[in-house]
């Protein structure tokens, strides 16, 4: 028996018609005078020739159904109901926008799994027909609902940033890209997107989707079907242990990800040894095989707290020749690496200053430094701390030139499973870590 159920949107990010191989319609549901009718002259940018601010918003959104029309390949058309309006504002953050399917529907001629829901597009395409056909002055029968933030750049939201709405990449550094991020949410309402409660394990009305039927977590060797909901929930929060089986996608995998994977390989004491996860720092030089090698040496220095690296290394002696391990905390990170870097440290390790993971890259611009440096998660911090009270620490740091950056060892790619759980973001996009930036991680570079 074929079952349907409408669902409210959960993706969000930060943070016409098109005709192609698919037809996507982009549905304006804006009054008169706002959001795609807003009159405001606006003057041609980026190849959108839109008179008017409400015309370019249209065209933006026409451009990128373009682009998913033109890869995707399904005879019934995609409906889109879209509108620009106030979203989630303050002057230093904002919700950009959402989609997502409309509705889910499961046991449709043409379905791979019973007893699984699909989002309604892709159960359209497989089934060859409009299961659910258009209703007048109603989205019911639209597939995707698209809202995006109308008032970003005014001073109460995101003030001194604005929309792009060119079609090209040319935005300024204070603009955004609406296209790229068109793209990166049509795509949840395609398909890229799970139904599951990520917080508490349960599946929509105890039944698994179709995105769900392709989760395996590595640590315990289970696909998410397989798993009990206290088990989903503790796999949602596992950092690049979660990978995605589908055949499509580990076959796109060697011509699409980088080989040479950040890593932190502790060599020694066989209490601590493996590979640890790292975030790599955007100043200082990159990451290279085999890496760099060497003890690891806690830094101090004379101002509490004396392991943050935030002033004058005071054990320069014992740092020299060595990777500085300090804390973070109280300074920035090109502060820390500096310091450690003037008492002669050939690499540094930040580790966290609180729980969760995976750990985030280093930020900061320094272009005097020039050793290695990482992130490393509290954890694994306290780890080698631990180790080290021991006796010698050795560590290689550098990237594996084995595995792709995103992928797992055995060439599948990795999801986005924070700890802790982000709403919004976790599960249903790839890991932070894929090299090149991918359209569907959950921060668009």
């Amino acid at each position: 028996m074929l079952k349907r159920l409408f669902i409210s949107l959960a993706t969000l990010a930060f943070a016409g018609s098109a005709f192609a191989g698919a037809t996507i319609t982009v549905v304006n549901l804006n009054a008169a005078g706002v959001g795609f009718n807003d009159a405001t002259a606006a003057a041609p940018v980026g190849g959108n020739t839109g008179a008017t601010v409400g015309a370019q918003r249209l065209k933006a959104f026409e451009f990128a159904a373009n682009k998913w029309g033109a890869t995707l390949d399904s005879t019934v058309a995609v409906r889109i109901a879209a509108t620009f309006e106030p979203l989630t504002c303050t002057a230093t953050s904002a919700v950009l926008g959402s989609a997502g399917a409309i509705q889910v529907i499961s046991d449709f001629p043409g379905a791979d799994f019973p007893a699984t829901w699909y989002n309604i597009a892709l159960a359209n395409k497989l089934s060859f027909q409009d299961l659910i056909p258009p209703v007048t002055n109603s989205i019911a029968g639209d597939d995707i609902r698209a809202r995006f933030n109308a008032n970003l750049g005014q001073p109460t939201c995101l003030a001194g940033t604005s929309w792009y709405y060119g079609l090209d990449t040319n935005h300024a550094a204070n603009q955004i890209n609406l296209v790229t991020v068109l793209l990166h949410e049509f795509a949840h309402g395609l398909g890229f997107q799970s139904f599951a409660n990520g917080s508490t394990g349960t599946f929509l009305a105890g039944q698994i989707d179709v995105y769900s039927k392709f989760y395996r977590d590595n640590t315990t060797g289970k696909s998410r079907e397989q798993m009990t909901d206290l088990e989903r929930k503790a796999s949602a929060i596992n950092p690049r242990n979660v990978v995605w089986t589908g055949s499509a996608v580990t076959s796109a995998v060697p011509s699409v990800l980088t080989l040479g994977t950040p890593l932190l390989k502790v060599n020694a004491p066989a209490s601590a040894a493996g590979d640890y996860q790292v975030g790599s720092a955007a100043f200082g030089p990159a990451l290279v095989a085999p890496g760099t090698t060497g003890e690891v040496v806690i830094a101090t220095d004379a101002v509490a707290p004396t392991t943050d690296g935030c002033s004058v290394i005071t054990n320069a002696a014992a740092v020299a020749g060595k990777i500085a391990l300090v804390d973070r905390g109280t300074c920035g990170f090109v502060v820390k690496v500096k310091n450690a870097q003037n008492a002669g440290a050939i690499a540094v390790i930040v580790a966290d200053n609180a729980a969760g993971g995976p750990p985030a890259g280093l930020g900061g611009a320094d272009p005097t430094i020039n050793i290695p440096s990482v992130r490393i998660t509290l954890a694994d911090g306290q780890k080698i701390k631990v180790a080290l009270g021991s006796g010698i620490v050795n560590v290689t740091l550098g990237v594996d030139p084995a595995v792709r950056a995103g992928a797992d060892r055995t060439g599948l790619a990795m999801l986005f499973t924070p700890s802790p759980f982000q709403s919004g973001s976790s599960i249903s996009h790839w890991d932070t870590i894929a090299t090149p930036n991918q359209l569907m991680e959950p921060s668009i570079n």
